[in-house]
């Protein structure tokens, strides 16, 4: 007897228990539903809610991948083990090893797993509690929570995390679909908020610096070790640090996924070739993010802002910049386009993605604690995006009602 037949008869046997949700959790994973429409008029297309999450995961697994070579790379760089690159980029021969692979691999595999199993082993409860189908929306947060942490968290503190956001940023609202704030940002500034000295620092970045930090403090006689972000210099005054080029391919310390702003923007333009992604809301968020960087320019280059002012590296930053450094796109990609809890209209999604990008950057430069602000601007307009959304309705019923009074005056 096959596989499927034998699973097919474990789904008859759990029919009506409550076990049901689990067991088909796992059969329609692996197998499509043996249900089939038959009478009537149904709409029939070959993409639903599982394959457009793939899709999303599909466009993750390059910045994934480089993140764990990226890992390896910063961890050897900041111990001397290896020098920087020096202009060679992806061509470099000391950025694609094994050794820099397997250190990344054995650090964010274990990332990846407690994200699933914490997050889908709640889901699952929660379903079997409510007696309904699990909902496939965790597929892709558990995707992106390894992206958007440092190297080093510890996973306790991630199970924690993910534990609180499922419940608290997801079920307690009634599960996939139901949810008002992004549930991968929602980990994230737990995480911030509980654990802040996990989530910022100059050490949590690179593999192995916190660790040999402890070590350091605890009296033995070793180098300290610096992963300091582009954005974490730049707050506190300093020099970038970094060739434009570098930022922009990648080769900086940072959260796993959040480096190559290539891969992000090849990525984006996967998601909307496959029209899952809003080419809007990635759009004018880029746009605000530039309106308000040059704001900042401009401020600068009047004198109103000076050297000693604690805002004048992020206000002086080239005001495109701030798109290749810290988490901006790859939130304007992967987070802002959540099409659950982003606006849904047209126009609301200009107006949204603009207050993203235009939020971040004003964020940024006045919380230099804190300088990633894309994470916070993004919960926010996730809270007001049905706000956007009625105003954007409601104008468009009243332009309708004065044409519709011109015509019969």
């Amino acid at each position: 007897m096959s596989l499927k037949s034998n699973l097919h008869n474990l789904k008859e046997k759990y029919k009506g228990t409550k076990m049901a949700p689990a067991f088909n959790a796992i059969h329609t994973f692996l197998y499509l539903p043996n249900e089939t429409t038959h009478n009537g008029t149904h709409i029939k297309a070959a993409d639903d809610l599982k394959r457009t999450m793939n899709t999303v995961i599909m466009a993750m697994v390059p910045c994934l991948i480089f993140g764990m070579f990226n890992a390896g790379y910063q961890h050897n760089v900041a111990f001397g083990n290896i020098s920087a690159l020096s202009g060679e980029g992806f061509f470099s021969a000391s950025f694609w090893t094994l050794d820099n692979f397997g250190i990344g691999f054995w650090k964010i595999i274990p990332l990846v797993i407690v994200s699933y199993v914490v997050g889908l082993a709640i889901e699952i409860l929660f379903a079997i509690i409510k007696k309904h189908e699990v909902e496939e929306g965790y597929l892709v947060t558990g995707m992106l929570v390894p992206l958007i942490v440092p190297i080093d968290i510890p996973l306790w503190m991630l199970a924690v995390a993910v534990a609180f956001g499922v419940v608290i940023g997801k079920e307690v609202f009634g599960g996939t679909g139901m949810n008002i704030l992004n549930p991968a940002l929602t980990i994230r500034a737990f995480l911030f908020f509980a654990y802040p000295t996990w989530m910022s620092g100059d050490k949590v970045w690179v593999e192995g610096a916190v660790e040999q930090d402890q070590l350091i403090a605890a009296g033995q006689n070793l180098d300290a070790i610096s992963g300091e972000t582009v954005l974490g210099s730049l707050a506190q005054g300093k020099a970038a640090g970094y060739e434009i080029m570098d930022m922009f391919l990648g080769f900086i310390p940072g959260s796993v996924g959040e480096t190559s702003t290539l891969l992000i923007l090849l990525a984006g333009l996967f998601l909307i070739f496959a029209k899952i992604g809003s080419w809007r809301i990635m759009l004018s968020s880029v746009i605000g993010a530039l309106v308000m960087g040059l704001i900042f320019n401009a401020v600068v280059d009047s004198g109103w802002i000076t050297e000693t002012s604690k805002f004048y590296g992020l206000m002086n930053t080239t005001f495109w910049h701030h798109l290749l450094i810290g988490g901006f796109a790859f939130g304007t990609v992967f987070m802002a386009t959540d099409p659950v809890t982003a606006s849904q209209t047209n126009k609301g999604k200009w107006i949204y993605g603009f207050l993203i990008g235009f939020l971040s950057i004003m964020i940024r430069v006045f919380n230099p604690a804190y300088p990633e602000g894309v994470m916070l601007a993004i919960l926010l307009m996730n809270v007001f995006a049905p706000t956007i959304d009625h105003y954007v309705v409601q104008g468009n019923v009243k332009q309708r009602m004065k044409r519709l009074k011109a015509k019969t005056a």
